[in-house]
């Protein structure tokens, strides 16, 4: 099994509860396609949304959210870097920020984990941020790195720690 990442526009939801209604309904739809849902972040008003789904192949992961009220931005298949995948299933941490990179061209996947592994010890110059997880696109094309965090400011200070750029910065609902 694969895993992809699905951003989403989530029509009609202004409220958690009205957000944990449509993972709900996200999740039927997707369960008969032999897909599951991994994990969900969703931005603190509720505008988009970041579902990382396992399944087969591309085409189950569009199938099991064809009859189901979002708008899919992007759907492209991952690699998770920095917890093991059972980790994230327990949703043992909680994360509040979201920094998603576009990857420069000609970067490899091995040169980008050998980057990743040779920065990472920097996150300790910047106490107060605690780096979770990163998705990775298998394509090469970005990642998206989840944080816990005192502010966005501090969320810079670590990115300029580890030497990484931010293409943009959402916050998410942990709740």
């Amino acid at each position: 099994m694969a895993l992809f990442l699905v951003e989403t526009t989530v029509n009609g939801v202004s409220s958690k509860t009205e957000f944990e209604n449509k993972v709900e309904e996200i999740k039927t739809a997707v369960e008969p396609k032999q897909v599951n849902v991994v994990e969900v972040q969703v931005s603190k008003d509720f505008s988009k949304a970041f579902f990382i789904l396992e399944g087969e192949n591309e085409d189950a992961i569009n199938a099991g959210l064809a009859d189901v009220d979002v708008t899919v931005e992007l759907v492209k298949e991952v690699r998770l870097v920095g917890k093991e995948l059972d980790e994230v299933k327990k949703q043992a941490d909680k994360v509040n920020y979201l920094v998603q990179w576009n990857l420069p061209e000609n970067l490899t996947m091995d040169a980008y984990l050998n980057r990743k592994k040779e920065k990472s010890v920097h996150y300790a110059e910047v106490p107060e941020v605690s780096f979770s997880r990163t998705y990775v696109c298998e394509d090469m094309s970005k990642c998206l790195c989840f944080y816990d965090a005192p502010d966005e400011e501090a969320i810079k200070r670590a990115r300029d720690a580890v030497q990484a750029p931010i293409d943009s910065v959402t916050e998410i609902d942990n709740n």
